[in-house]
């Protein structure tokens, strides 16, 4: 049925970042059928969007759903001592407790405007099975769209890696459960459910695990991803370990390529920045986190100047604390300023790294921005709320005050949030469940 969506200020992020201040939107069969400012076409239903601001869904490109079981927890701590504290923690963790944490985190997702959700399990307890299947099913009954990274330590403690020896995989495992996992992707325009092949990281994962799992991922036509230049701590551990640093690793690994994107990335020099625009390897940037275990800040405003393909990720919500994709892009922005003055990242910026920014970090040509033929995922926002008044630039007011809850929010044409609730879950139910699994995770 062919919906049309009229009277709302539309900001398209198309190429020439199109703003249509009293626009209409045709939605056809889940897909953006057209756009424009003059002459609405007829559609079998109507949609009034009442002068409210409409922007593509955003695209989280970096999350980690079952930590939301384990928030607050070393709350002082740095990147190795937090996992550490962690670690044992997370051997609880079944498809149950996985399936809570995960419709709770998607929820939270949804409810700040976020429609596409890449999530890296790297946790996969011995005899635990259904991880990846359950934060699947919680993303359908939710109604957003998930990326499931297939996650993967085999590198435990006593071999020299971070992550105590009962929490690690066996490498021929690991890939074994990669090459079912793939059989979930859907590789069509408008997919709901995609997986990518996601190694933990340099200090969790050996090399021969991180070779062969390019080798299966580039078999099976799916993206690769892992952490990478987070902390200083870990440029030490490659150092000592490896010899190089993290960036120079991944090159030597044959990782540096487009079909890759790494999260954080914070600690690259100028030479990294160059190699990775070179590659088009891609970066998941979450300045929340980075912030939250004193990491540092990344230098988004290099990598975006060298044309390197950059997007937002909220991260794990126990280095966080909150799944909110719209804060993180106020974020974004507040951070490079902070990091390279005022003129560093305009409002708009931002939200191009949520929105298109995401899109193309995961390769998704169907999503990110409101034009003919892509997704029709996009969020209302009403600009009646306290935090815009006084405000002469709705979008600018939608990132510089965040965070908002969207009035209205569709994935593919469908309503999924209405006046500012789920409409296929109920957020009472859905948090009192989650608290419950949550009260086994106690320290």
């Amino acid at each position: 049925m062919r919906t049309l969506f009229a009277n709302g200020h539309l900001v398209t992020m198309d190429e020439a970042g199109t703003e249509i201040p009293n626009g209409w939107l045709l939605v056809d069969d889940g897909f953006v059928e057209e756009v424009g400012g003059d002459n609405p076409p007829p559609a079998e239903a109507y949609e009034n969007l009442a002068g409210a601001l409409v922007t593509p869904g955003l695209v989280n490109t970096h999350h980690h759903l079952f930590q939301g079981l384990t928030r607050t927890r070393a709350q002082q701590a740095d990147l190795f001592t937090w996992l550490k504290h962690l670690y044992p923690l997370w051997q609880e963790i079944d498809a149950d407790a996985e399936h809570a944490a995960a419709r709770a985190g998607l929820a939270e997702l949804l409810l700040s405007g976020c429609t596409t959700v890449f999530d890296h399990h790297y946790v996969f307890p011995s005899g635990k099975p259904g991880l990846l299947e359950a934060e699947i099913q919680a993303a359908r009954e939710i109604g957003v769209r998930i990326v499931a990274g297939r996650g993967s330590m085999d590198l435990g403690e006593s071999d020299g890696g971070l992550p105590p020896d009962e929490l690690v995989e066996e490498r021929e495992h690991v890939l074994a459960e990669t090459r079912k996992a793939a059989k979930l992707h859907q590789p069509e325009a408008g997919a709901f459910v995609q997986v990518a092949v996601a190694p933990c990281s340099p200090f969790s994962v050996t090399k021969r695990l991180m070779t062969e799992s390019a080798e299966l991922a580039r078999e099976l036509g799916l993206q690769l991803h892992t952490h990478l230049a987070e902390t200083v701590q870990e440029e030490d551990f490659c150092q000592g370990i490896f010899g190089c640093r993290p960036l120079e690793y991944l090159e030597q690994l044959g990782w540096l390529a487009d079909d890759v994107w790494c999260a954080h990335c914070v600690h690259l020099n100028a030479d990294d920045v160059v190699k990775m625009a070179a590659a088009r390897t891609g970066v998941a940037h979450c300045p929340s986190s980075n912030m939250r275990l004193g990491a540092g800040i990344a230098p988004v405003r290099e990598l975006l100047d060298a044309r390197v393909r950059v997007g937002l990720g909220v991260d794990g919500p126990a280095s966080n604390e909150r799944s909110d994709l719209l804060n993180e892009t106020r974020q974004a922005l507040l951070v490079a300023r902070a990091r390279r003055g005022p003129e560093a990242m305009t409002a708009r910026e931002a939200l191009r790294l949520a929105t298109r920014g995401g899109a193309e970090v995961l390769r998704r040509d169907d999503l990110g921005s409101l034009e003919p033929g892509k997704c029709a995922d996009f969020a209302v926002w009403r600009t009646d709320a306290l935090q815009f008044g006084g405000a002469d630039d709705p979008v600018a007011a939608l990132v510089l005050s965040a965070p908002h809850r969207p009035d209205r929010v569709y994935v593919g044409g469908r309503e999924v949030v209405r006046d500012g609730h789920l409409t296929r879950g109920d957020e009472h139910e859905i948090t009192a469940e989650h608290r419950r699994h949550a009260q086994r995770f106690a320290a």
